[in-house]
């Protein structure tokens, strides 16, 4: 079943998943190819109009924490759909950053993710949010293998039982809500589900793919990472996060 609810980047989800724990296993061989679609193009209206990708939590800024991830993750592109962040060249090699924008700029997460997706090439892709600052590659990875494992790579993913292999993953917060800017899916259904969709929400695009939902356990101290910096005081609870968003160095084992 795909997960249901409200819209925005949560939403309610149906028991089972997978539960994995904290910790980041490292990329090996026969590893899927996947390049990351970071949409950085909002607003930022409930921030008061804050440049919010730009915003430094911790050591860098929320869009560098995101890209940092995805490269460690072994992502072959970052496409950045948004305007250039000069602090990304530091992590992204310059052929691998692409830019890409909605029209018009700031339209929403549906267009945004068509213009991304537009500069994809590999045959899975990562679609994030700009505001996650504790995302790290581990949790990408276990995405990753969440999304492509009933295409044949062979481990169990979910308590529940598919008719279909999955199109793709999606993070689950602690209370099993999907977090639909934090996911893994198949470029080719991805673009198959935007072709036939002409509406405006990204759940509406993403939910007919039936996800798998991945719920991670964070080890003790560790910050969730899907927490996403949209509001106040969601800022300010990531920039006090004793040892990570009020830090002004990496902490250790944050690849």
């Amino acid at each position: 079943m795909p997960p249901s609810g409200a819209g925005g980047i949560g939403g309610s989800s149906p028991p089972g998943g997978s539960v994995m724990p904290g910790g980041s296993p490292r990329p090996g061989a026969g590893e899927p190819e996947f390049d990351a679609i970071i949409l950085a193009g909002g607003r930022g209206t409930r921030l008061g109009g804050a440049d919010k990708p730009g915003l430094v939590v911790g050591a860098e800024s929320m869009a560098a924490a995101v890209a940092r991830a995805a490269v460690a993750a072994g992502a072959r592109r970052v496409i950045l759909v948004g305007p250039g962040r000069p602090d990304l060249a530091a992590i992204v090699a310059p052929e691998a950053l692409l830019l890409a924008s909605e029209e018009p700029p700031g339209a929403g997460p549906v267009p945004a993710l068509r213009a991304g997706l537009g500069q994809a090439r590999a045959p899975w892709v990562a679609v994030l949010a700009a505001d996650l600052p504790f995302l790290r590659a581990g949790h990408l990875r276990a995405l990753l293998d969440a999304a492509t494992v009933d295409s044949g790579r062979g481990r169990p993913v979910s308590t529940g039982i598919r008719s279909e292999p999955a199109r793709g993953a999606l993070l689950a917060d602690d209370t099993g809500r999907a977090q639909w800017l934090t996911g893994c899916w198949s470029a080719a259904g991805l673009r198959a589900a935007l072709a036939a969709y002409d509406g405006s929400s990204l759940r509406g695009v993403l939910g007919p793919l039936d996800p798998v939902l991945v719920r991670w356990r964070p080890a003790a101290g560790e910050p969730p990472p899907w927490l996403d910096c949209d509001t106040p005081d969601a800022l300010a609870a990531a920039r006090g996060w004793p040892g990570y968003g009020e830090s002004r160095h990496r902490p250790q084992g944050a690849s």
